[in-house]
């Protein structure tokens, strides 16, 4: 079997199609670095309870069963990703989510849970 197309010129309108449609080696790297980040299951669980509203570390610790200092270090990564934000709020931070898009998608595949 031969890897060559036998009919090249029928797919040369798709493969322009594709060419447009990607985005830059630096928004690849950009996305793939946000999929990254939210497929941990710490990082999930956090962004989950976050789609509540607004928490501090050590409700959001509370809510998704983990100690203070491991949600911490899963916070700074969601931060850097820009998935989440925070703001102060006296001695407290207050965490919530900055990526409605990302929750959009979380939340897709919540609804797709259900049709297994």
């Amino acid at each position: 079997m031969s890897n060559v197309c036998a009919t090249p010129e029928r797919h040369e309108g798709v493969i322009k199609k594709a060419l447009e449609a990607m985005p830059s080696e630096e928004g690849i790297a950009v996305m793939a670095a946000r999929f990254k980040a939210i497929s941990e299951p710490s990082r999930l669980k956090i962004l989950l309870a976050l789609s509540a509203g607004e928490l501090c570390v050590e409700h959001i610790a509370k809510a998704v069963g983990g100690g203070q200092s491991a949600v911490s270090h899963q916070l700074k990564t969601l931060k850097d990703n820009r998935i989440i934000k925070c703001r102060r709020e006296g001695k407290n931070i207050l965490y919530s989510v900055d990526d409605g898009h990302i929750m959009a998608m979380i939340e897709a595949a919540k609804e797709h849970l259900h049709h297994e």
